[in-house]
This record gives structure tokens, C-alpha cells and sequence, in this order.
């Protein structure tokens, strides 16, 4: 089964992602800026569906090369070929014909599909949210609601970039609303008045329980669907706050019983990521009466330290600070935590929203596969804007139908019983070799330099091409993983001690 078939990002080379893309406004037969876009978030089978039968760019001069404001002009003439001739005729189904499979829940109260925006600056006034629901996101849950008086630094964001510019790690140093209470409460009620179905999850951070308990019951009243506690933001100035409060069980579960104390709606409490495990404090959050949990939040960092000021960034007027780090980076140790909260039989039946890196469909299913039943995002939107909700929703909607599950609640924590803690329960009597395409194989050598210094000296060279010594080959497979071609596979696997029965 292909699942999906995949163009990789890399073949766009720079495509810019523009606004009103002038690719798309150069051609008459479709929209090449929105296949580029599909494609850039790994949603190629969708994109290429999309397209006019037959192959549209076969007889065009390419127009939309020639509109292209990259300064290395995007090869979008091959791209759609790609897609036309090579990706199309691989898809195993046509397009679903509706969105049903993607409805789920938080706390038995309906969503639309599992994606909201998280709190943050990309859910912090009506009219951005009111575009995000115009946009296709189920819901959002609003910038952290607070007494305090917010005053931010300028600058306040920095990243970590890849080679194409794309942001892969991003720091913020941004704290809470800087609306008052009771302007946030009039927005509550005017979106709720005129996006009656969408989901409004209205995050919070009080000073002390009285204050957690009035903030919860001001949001119930104003029209919030559910309750998040902020437990884990780690941009505050004074101690005792945020991420303070998450790193001690005893205080997640007094606030927590506080906010359940004044109101009927569902709460979720928002844990740090900044402990060693997570466990603790749902747990505690659980018996203080929580609904749910979310995570992660952000992890605290330390990037980008100038070497003629020997000032980290965001810089500040010569001075920076510890700040909150995000993006796809933290993908991975999102998901720990994820499989961790999941596992926990403690916590069986809450609901779990999940966050942390999450740029398009698949990095969503994974948040599911590990027990997440509803998704949050900002670092991606706040790099590619509310857009990028039509290739999360058709993307994961195309999986569900292509693998025959009828609803993506089918597979909440479905991949959890692959996951262990400790390494003792891995298979170690055999060896998956690696197997080299001789077709894809450009010889650029890579293999042979990371197998020689950084791993067991299993490959040569023999002319320009790779040979492989059994002998010693381990299976680690670095060489699969470095290889700029993908012309490295896994290929036959060889036992290497007899397990008696």
C-alpha cells in the first residue's frame, strides 16, 4: 500500500510560498501556488487529484516559471508534470467526497475536525480567530487570559533555519494577553454569537485559587467551551507562575480543583515540558478534578549567541533571556511526552490535546497514533498562516479513506503498544542489511565518509559505486539516513544468533 505518495520539499528548491502566488495568477487551467503549497506540506496524492485531467502543463510555454518572484525560479512546469503523469497514477482512491471521518470530540463536546489553533498570539483577538474559523479550524484556544499587567520585549521572536530558510526551531520570549480580562470576555461573546459551532478553549493563569477560580467561571459565563490552565508558559517574570507551577504537583492540583470549583465545563490542565516526566503532574491535575491534559508547552532555550556580542537572540538592548523554544524541532520530544500521558493507565478516558511541532497531516497523525485527540498548532501558522488548515484537514481525511477507517477517533493511541520506555524489548539476533538502488546512486561518496567515521566501515567504494562488506555491516542504518539521493533502502535481514523456542 502507497499511502501517500510523496514529492519532497526539496525538489521545490525555493519556492516562496507567496501570498496571492503569481504562479497561480499566470495560469489559466488551475492553481500551480496551491499544488506547490499542497506539496510543501506533504500532501501530493491531494494536489495531484486536484488537478484537470490529462496533464494541463504539456503543451504550456510555463507562464508561471516565468511569474515566479524566487530568485531561483521554481521548476513548477515538472512539479505539476510530477504530479499529472507520476503521482496521480499512483493514487489508490479518488478524493473523498466529504469530511466526516475527521469529527471528533474534546471531552464529548463536538469538533468539526481535530485542529485548533493553540494559545498563543495567532488566537489573541476576534478578528484573527474569526478568520481562522472562516479558514476551516475547529477551534482555538485563546492567548492566556490574566490579571497581570503585560508589558512584552522588542524583539521578542528568533529561529533556528534550515537550508531552504524555512524555520525548523523558533524562541519566543512573549507572556500573556495583553488585553484586559473584561475585553476578552466581549470577544468570547461575539464569537460565540457569530461562530456558534466552532470551539472556544479559554486558556487562564491566575495569581493564586481565588483568582483561578473567578477567571474560570468569567470564561464559562462569556462563552468558552472548556477551560485550559496555563501551568507551563516559561516566559513569566515573576516566580511562581507558569512553568513554576506545572514542575510541582501540589500546586497543579490546588489550582486545578480551584478552577473545577467554579464551573460545569470541561478543564484541561497545560503541563510543562521542562521535567523529567509528565506523569506526575497529569496525575495531579487529575485529581484535582482536570478533564484533560495538553501539552507541550514550549521547552526552555537558550539559541543563537552573537559572536561579536556574545548576545543570545532575541537581543534586547544587549541583554536576552531564557525563553520558550517551539517549531518541528521539538517534534519528537512532544510526542515522548504524548506516548508517556498516553500509556499512563492513571490517566485512562481524559482527554489528551496534543502540541509541539506539528507542521502538516502526518506530523498530526503521528500526535493521534500516540493518544492525542485533538491537535493545537501556532509555531506553523505563525510561519505559514491560517492557510495551512486545507492540507491538515484533506491530507489526513485522504489517509483515512485511502486506509478504510471511518473516523479518526478509530485510531486515537493506536500506535502506542510500539513504544517502551526502557530498550530491553528489542529484537537484537538479526542485521537489516542496507540495499543501494545502482539506478539512483549519483556517487557522491556520502555513504562511505559516514560509514567510515562515524560508523562500523561496512562501505567502499568501487569505481563510484557503493559495495557493502557483510562482515561488518551492523545495520544501523546511518548510511539510509545520510544518503542526499535516497538511493539507500533496507534490503535482507540476516540472523546472526539461533533463539531457542
Amino acid at each position: 500500500m502507497l499511502l501517500q505518495n510523496r514529492i519532497k520539499r526539496s525538489d521545490m528548491i525555493s519556492c516562496l510560498l507567496c501570498k496571492d502566488a503569481p504562479c497561480s495568477k499566470a495560469c489559466d487551467s488551475f492553481e500551480p501556488g496551491e499544488a506547490l503549497r499542497s506539496i510543501w506540506f506533504d500532501n501530493s496524492d491531494v494536489a495531484a487529484l486536484k488537478m484537470p485531467e490529462g496533464n494541463p502543463c504539456l503543451n504550456c510555454n510555463a507562464p508561471c516559471e516565468g511569474a515566479c518572484i524566487s530568485h531561483s525560479r521554481v521548476p513548477v512546469k515538472a512539479l505539476m508534470t510530477e504530479l499529472a503523469l507520476n503521482v496521480r497514477s499512483k493514487a489508490e482512491i479518488g478524493l473523498p467526497e466529504d469530511e466526516e471521518r475527521l469529527r471528533c470530540d474534546i471531552c464529548g463536546l463536538p469538533l468539526e475536525n481535530p485542529f485548533l489553533l493553540s494559545s498563543s498570539v495567532v488566537a489573541s483577538t476576534y478578528d484573527m480567530c474569526a478568520r481562522a474559523f472562516e479558514a476551516g479550524w475547529a477551534g482555538a484556544c485563546f492567548k492566556t487570559i490574566c490579571s497581570f499587567d503585560i508589558h512584552e520585549a522588542s524583539p521578542r521572536f528568533s529561529a533556528i533555519t534550515g537550508d531552504n530558510g524555512s524555520i525548523i526551531g523558533f524562541k519566543n520570549i512573549e507572556q500573556l494577553s495583553d488585553h484586559s480580562v473584561a475585553e476578552n470576555m466581549h470577544i468570547f461573546r461575539e464569537l460565540k454569537k457569530n461562530y456558534p459551532s466552532t470551539f472556544i478553549l479559554a486558556s487562564i493563569m491566575g495569581q493564586d485559587e481565588e483568582e483561578w477560580e473567578s477567571l474560570a467561571k468569567l470564561c464559562e459565563e462569556n462563552g468558552a467551551d472548556a477551560i485550559e490552565l496555563n501551568f507551563s508558559c516559561p516566559n513569566m517574570q515573576e516566580d511562581g507562575l507558569g512553568s513554576d507551577i506545572g514542575q510541582i504537583p501540589e500546586l497543579v492540583e490546588r489550582y486545578t480543583r480551584a478552577a473545577k470549583r467554579s464551573t460545569t465545563i470541561p478543564v484541561l490542565a497545560k503541563l510543562t515540558p521542562n521535567v523529567a516526566t509528565m506523569s506526575p503532574a497529569a496525575e495531579a491535575a487529575r485529581s484535582g478534578g482536570a478533564d484533560g491534559i495538553a501539552a507541550i508547552n514550549t521547552i526552555k532555550s537558550v539559541i543563537g549567541v552573537n559572536p561579536l556580542t556574545l548576545v543570545s537572540a532575541p537581543a534586547v538592548k544587549g541583554k536576552s533571556a531564557i525563553g520558550g523554544y517551539s517549531g518541528n524541532a521539538v517534534k519528537p520530544i512532544a510526542l515522548r511526552f504524548i506516548s508517556e500521558l498516553g500509556q499512563n493507565p492513571k490517566l485512562k478516558g481524559m482527554h489528551l490535546s496534543g502540541m509541539g511541532g506539528i507542521e502538516t497531516w502526518r506530523d498530526s497523525l503521528e500526535f493521534i497514533l500516540m493518544g492525542a485527540g485533538s491537535i493545537q498548532i501556532t509555531t506553523a501558522v505563525m510561519q505559514y498562516g491560517y492557510r495551512i488548515i486545507d492540507d491538515l484537514k484533506s491530507g489526513l481525511n485522504y489517509y483515512l479513506a485511502q486506509m478504510g477507517i471511518p473516523s479518526v477517533k478509530d485510531i486515537i493511541g493506536a500506535g502506542l503498544d510500539s513504544i517502551s520506555d526502557t530498550t530491553d524489548v528489542l529484537e537484537r539476533d538479526s542485521v537489516l542489511f542496507p540495499k543501494f538502488d545502482r539506478d539512483k546512486c549519483v556517487g557522491c561518496g556520502r555513504c562511505v565518509i559516514s560509514c567510515n567515521d562515524g560508523g562500523h566501515q561496512a562501505i567502499r567504494f568501487d569505481g563510484r559505486s557503493p559495495r557493502l562488506d557483510g562482515s561488518k555491516c551492523v545495520g544501523c542504518h546511518l548510511c539510509l539516513l545520510v544518503c542526499p539521493q535516497d538511493a539507500i533502502s533496507p534490503g535482507k535481514k540476516r540472523i546472526i544468533r539461533e533463539v531457542p523456542c
